[in-house]
């Protein structure tokens, strides 16, 4: 284990931000694309009521029937679109929680990686901690000692 092996993790770390970051935009660009073909569904439904309720005033003032043929077509040809509209906006809500459960791939590797890192950081630390210890300890010896080995001090 090297400073170069946490390099590599400092690497991997900012790739694996990087895509982390890409699934976040995936995420909002779907819920964008939800909210848009729900208010368009909306629109649609409010529509439909809208013309309900002018074809029915019409009706009552000089309805026929072609009108009433006309109006019950045209109904149907929106009541066909609200529903292709509505559908399109479950197949994109179904994008969005596939978006979200990557970015929780995503969030959970990056958070892997920076605890690897820190581990890998730590054991380092304690390495250097025992080498400069050991150092400590060898200059102490050579100094109250005359350098001889500890073993010999005490016999």
């Amino acid at each position: 284990m090297s400073l170069n092996s946490i390099a590599l993790l400092q690497a991997l770390l900012q790739r694996s931000e990087g895509e982390r970051d890409a699934a976040l935009g995936q995420l909002r660009q779907a819920e964008s694309l939800v909210a848009q073909a729900q208010a368009q569904a909306q629109n649609l439904r409010d529509y439909r009521g809208e013309y309900d309720q002018r074809w029915q005033t019409r009706f009552r003032a000089s309805g026929t029937p072609e009108l009433l043929h006309c109006h019950r077509g045209f109904g149907q040809r929106l009541d066909h679109a609200i529903a292709v509209q509505t559908s399109q906006a479950d197949q994109l809500c179904n994008r969005v929680q596939r978006a979200r459960d990557l970015l929780l791939a995503r969030e959970m590797r990056v958070a892997g990686v920076r605890k690897l890192i820190a581990r890998r950081q730590a054991e380092l630390q304690k390495i250097a901690a025992r080498r400069d210890q050991r150092s400590t300890d060898e200059a102490a010896q050579r100094s109250h000692g005359g350098g001889l080995p500890m073993a010999t001090l005490f016999t």
